[in-house]
C-alpha cells in the first residue's frame, strides 16, 4: 500500500475505490529524458499514479494523472505506465478507469512522448470490446489527450474546472470561450455527445462507481447469476402513464428501480440506459416524447421521431451492449425521422448506423411497442425484420406504414372528408392495428402495459442460451 502524501490525484483514487483497497504499481518510475535539463526536475511517479483496487468488491485498474508533476504532461515513462496497466487489465479481464488532469504532451520529450501517446491509443484499441473503459476528466484534457476519452466507452466530466478539447475554444476562427466554450462539460455533454455524465468531483466519482457495479468485468464475464430480491411477477399499474418519458418507465420495471442513463444530456429524444431485470444488467433503448424533472414538471417535449443525434447515441450504446453480451430491450414509439435541414445532413447515415447496430447485434434482443410504430423508423428500432428475437406490443399500439388519415388522403386524393374518414378508419383496422401485425407474425404477443416487466424477464430467461451464427467476414463497413 502507498503511504505517499495525499495529492488530488491520489485522493481521487481513494474516493473511487473501496476503502484501503488500492495497491500502487510503478510508484518509483521517473522520467528518463535528459534533454532541456529535465533530469534536474523532480518527476515522482512521472506524473501518473497507477495501480489496482476494487469497486463494490470487483477488481478494477486505475490511473490518475498528477497535475502537480510537470502539469501532468504525458512523457515516455508516463505513457508506458498506462500501457502496462492496460496489459495487466487485459490479462485479468478487468475494467480500466482513467482519471484525467493533463496539460498534454511533454515538450521536453518530444517524439518519445508522441510515440507514448500512440502506444496508449493502441492499448485502448486492443482493449475495446474486451474490457470496459471509463474516463473521468477533472482538469485539462486537450489536443491528443482528447482522443483518450473518445476511445473509451464512458466519459464523465467535472462541470466547472474540467476542459475537454482537440482545439481550444480561442483557437477556433470566429470564437472565444466567453462566447461559446467548446471545451466545457456542458458543450461536450449536450452538443458533442462525448460525455455521459457531469457534476462535481464527488458526484462524477459516485457516477463512475455506480456504473462499474452494473457492467461485466470483460466480454466473457457472465453477470446473470446475481440474486434478484424484487418480485419477478410484479405488475406496474401506472406504466402506461410513463410511456412519454422512458426514464420513468424503465425505473419502474427495473429491479428495485435501478436506473443509470448514458449520455442523458445528448439526443434527449432517445433514452439509452442500464437497468436490472431478474438480477441481470440490461441495456434499454427507448423513444422519448416528454422529459420530466424530478418534481414531475414538463421540461421539454419532442415529436415521436428519430433524430440524427438520437440515432448516433443509440447505435453506440447498442454496440457496447452487444460487445459485452448485455441483453438489449427497446421501447418503440416512433412515427418517422426528424425533418429539419440540419438533421437531414446526417439523418440517413445515423439511421443506417442504428439499423446496422441492431441488425448485427447477436446479444438477446427484445422489442416492446408501446405506442406508434410507423414506417422505416419503426424498422430501425429493433423490429422483427432487423433481428429482434421477440416483439411485444401493448394492446392499443399501432403498427404500420403511416398514420391512417395520411394514408387515406394519399390513396383517395380529391375525395371529400366523409370518404377520407371512412377509408382512414378502414385502413386503421386493416393495416395499422396491433392485431393486424400480430396476425402476420410481426408481433409475437400482445400484452397489457402493466405486465411488461414479467414478459421481458420471461423472454430474457428463454434467450439466455441464444446462439446466433452470422456470415463469415472480417467486419462490416457501416
Amino acid at each position: 500500500m502507498s503511504n505517499e502524501t495525499q495529492s488530488p490525484a491520489r485522493q481521487r483514487i481513494e474516493t473511487l475505490l473501496d476503502a484501503n483497497s488500492f495497491v500502487e504499481i510503478g510508484a518509483r518510475v521517473t522520467a528518463r529524458s535528459t534533454d532541456f535539463n529535465l533530469s534536474e526536475k523532480s518527476t515522482p511517479s512521472d506524473g501518473v499514479i497507477t495501480g489496482y483496487g476494487v469497486v463494490d468488491g470487483s477488481l478494477v485498474y486505475v490511473y490518475s494523472q498528477d497535475a502537480s508533476v510537470l502539469n501532468g504532461t504525458v512523457g515516455e515513462m508516463h505513457a508506458r505506465k498506462i500501457v502496462n496497466l492496460y496489459r495487466l487489465a487485459m490479462k485479468m479481464g478487468a475494467p480500466v478507469i482513467g482519471l484525467i488532469d493533463c496539460a498534454g504532451l511533454r515538450l521536453e520529450e518530444a517524439t518519445d512522448a508522441l510515440n507514448g501517446f500512440g502506444e496508449i491509443y493502441m492499448a485502448q484499441a486492443d482493449a475495446s470490446g474486451v474490457i470496459p473503459q471509463i474516463t473521468g476528466i477533472f482538469g485539462t484534457c486537450g489536443g491528443g489527450m482528447a482522443l483518450i476519452p473518445a476511445l473509451t466507452d464512458f466519459t464523465f466530466m467535472e462541470e466547472k474546472k474540467a476542459k475537454l478539447f482537440v482545439n481550444s475554444p480561442n483557437a477556433l476562427e470566429g470564437n472565444i470561450d466567453s462566447q461559446c466554450d467548446t471545451a466545457s462539460a456542458a458543450f461536450q455533454s449536450e452538443e458533442a455527445g462525448l460525455v455521459d455524465g457531469t457534476g462535481s468531483e464527488s458526484e462524477i466519482i459516485a457516477q463512475m462507481r455506480n456504473l462499474v457495479s452494473l457492467l461485466p468485468s470483460n466480454n466473457e464475464d457472465d453477470m446473470s447469476y446475481e440474486e434478484c430480491e424484487d418480485d419477478l411477477n410484479r405488475t406496474c399499474p401506472d406504466l402506461k402513464n410513463c410511456m412519454a418519458d422512458p426514464a420513468l418507465l424503465l425505473a419502474r420495471i427495473s429491479d428495485n428501480q435501478v436506473y443509470v442513463e448514458a449520455k442523458a444530456a445528448y439526443g434527449k429524444d432517445m433514452v439509452t440506459a442500464f437497468i436490472k431485470l431478474n438480477g441481470t444488467t440490461v441495456g434499454a433503448v427507448a423513444n422519448r416524447t416528454t422529459l420530466y424533472d424530478a418534481e414531475g414538471n414538463v421540461v421539454e417535449t419532442y415529436e415521436p421521431v428519430i433524430s440524427a443525434r438520437g440515432a448516433k447515441k443509440a447505435a453506440d450504446f447498442v454496440g457496447f451492449c452487444d460487445a459485452f453480451s448485455i441483453p438489449i430491450v427497446t421501447f418503440t414509439n416512433v412515427r418517422g425521422y426528424k425533418a429539419t435541414k440540419c438533421s437531414e445532413a446526417n439523418m440517413a447515415k445515423a439511421a443506417a448506423k442504428l439499423t446496422y447496430a441492431f441488425a448485427s447485434a447477436t446479444a438477446p434482443k427484445v422489442n416492446v411497442i408501446t405506442g406508434e410504430a410507423f414506417g422505416s423508423a419503426y424498422l430501425t428500432m429493433n423490429s422483427k425484420s432487423v433481428g429482434a428475437d421477440l416483439v411485444y406490443a401493448w394492446a392499443d399500439a399501432k403498427i404500420g406504414m403511416m398514420d391512417a388519415k395520411a394514408a387515406a388522403k394519399i390513396m383517395y386524393a380529391g375525395a371529400d372528408g366523409a370518404v377520407i374518414k371512412e377509408k382512414a378508419d378502414e385502413y386503421d383496422a386493416l393495416q395499422n392495428s396491433v392485431e393486424s401485425a400480430a396476425r402476420r407474425g410481426y408481433v409475437d404477443t400482445v400484452i397489457e402495459a402493466e405486465d411488461t416487466r414479467k414478459y421481458i424477464i420471461g423472454a430474457l430467461e428463454m434467450l439466455f442460451t441464444k446462439r446466433d451464427y452470422r456470415p463469415d467476414k472480417k467486419h462490416g463497413t457501416v
